[in-house]
């Protein structure tokens, strides 16, 4: 007897790359205890929040015996919040938005589902250039759709030729994420301005808009001066999905959002779907509290510095014992390739052995490779160095 839905049932079976190895640090810290084991697992951002999220919180406090102090409030998230966001992302987007062009949301993942439940129809594909997130396969087939995988460059950069070649009519969407997880890649202009006219020619060929969806939770870490170009202004079709999990270190509190581009003609429409669709997927409206730190906060950040230091760290590390990587420009992952080629074998055999826990590749969709999340204590990544040398030679 099946209680449970095939697909659902075919996910567990496969799971998730990132929760399996987190689960198996868990069982190796229970045994030889949490000093004894470097985990690189899961992109949980330990560095504390901005002291203004600590005095937003008391402020809170003390207006929580008020009526209707967390009380329901429109789908779309309080007015005087989507207005703030909003005045907030003209500047860095420098594109003129209202809070009529801004969704709050519960988390990014939360505004990914809400994109998808709103501009699919069943069959539709979504691209998703290799390696990426490995929740965009549920979060499209949740919703009829079907995530397409198109290489990238050896550099992990967008493949024109290897997108126009993966287009159809069913093509509805392109998802991208930089500063990237897992590779900590950065898309330059140059890139993004060719993405747009890719896919405003195809949107003409096709007779119907390919959206362009930027995830962009790592906005705010980058390295050696890279930066991160605005999106909205290259490409009218634009959906920018972030959330306040990395920089204001809050992923546990889920508030995100969505902004449309001004350039858009009839976005309303668009607008109306995307709160329709963040009512009817059970999220109703964004966290009451997660609102009031946003708009407190916005501006602020965590001491990227730290991640900084970390970066330079495992860069040193995995230099010093022999690895091959890409040295990351932004976000804090770094993704080595894999000694011997099988990343499923590497991960689960001599890191393993030496008690360091890294997530495969494959779960990428990037084979080869594994992922190292360095947002832990710099202490784990100095301690992990002679483990990964001995990893390495006993691949």
């Amino acid at each position: 007897m099946n209680l449970i839905s095939t697909r659902v049932a075919e996910q567990l079976q496969g799971g998730s790359w990132i929760r399996r190895m987190f689960e198996a640090g868990a069982a190796l810290k229970k045994q030889y205890g949490e000093d004894a084991v470097c985990d690189f697992s899961l992109g949980n951002p330990d560095v504390p929040a901005p002291a203004v999220v600590g005095e937003c919180l008391r402020k809170i406090a003390d207006c929580a015996t008020e009526p209707l102090a967390f009380g329901y409030m429109p789908n779309a998230g309080f007015p005087w919040a989507r207005e703030q966001l909003a005045a907030h992302l003209s500047k860095e987007q420098g594109l003129p938005l209202t809070g009529n062009d801004v969704l709050l949301t519960c988390g990014a993942a939360g505004g990914l589902n809400v994109i998808f439940r709103t501009v699919l129809e069943m069959g539709d594909e979504v691209l998703a250039i290799a390696p990426y997130f490995v929740e965009y396969g549920a979060y499209v087939g949740n919703h009829g759709g079907t995530l397409k995988t198109v290489p990238s460059t050896p550099d992990f950069l967008p493949d024109l030729t290897a997108l126009e070649a993966a287009m159809n009519k069913r093509t509805r969407a392109l998802i991208i994420n930089s500063p990237n997880n897992p590779t900590g890649q950065v898309y330059g202009e140059a890139e993004l301005r060719a993405l747009a006219d890719l896919l405003t020619r195809k949107s003409q060929e096709f007779g119907r808009p390919i959206y362009l969806v930027s995830d962009e939770p790592y906005r705010f870490l980058t390295y050696d001066g890279a930066t991160v170009p605005a999106v909205l202004p290259l490409y009218p079709y634009t959906i920018l999905a972030s959330s306040f999990s990395k920089n204001l270190s809050l992923p546990g509190e889920r508030i995100g959002y969505l902004a449309l581009s001004s350039n858009l003609k009839g976005r309303e429409q668009l607008m109306a779907g995307l709160i329709l669709a963040n009512r009817v997927l059970g999220f109703v409206n964004p966290p009451v509290i997660g609102q009031q730190l946003m708009a407190a906060a916005l501006g602020a950040q965590v001491d990227a510095s730290v991640y900084a230091r970390r970066r330079e760290a495992i860069v040193n590390v995995l230099r010093d014992t022999g690895y091959e990587f890409l040295t990351p420009k932004g976000a804090f992952y770094i993704f080595p390739k894999a000694p011997g080629g099988d990343d499923v074998a590497f991960v689960n055999g001599p890191l393993l052995r030496e008690k360091i826990l890294a997530v495969p590749g494959s779960g990428f969709a990037g084979p080869g490779y594994f992922r190292i999340a360095f947002c832990i204590d710099e202490a784990v990544i100095h301690r992990s160095a002679e483990g990964f040398k001995r990893a390495l030679k006993g691949a």
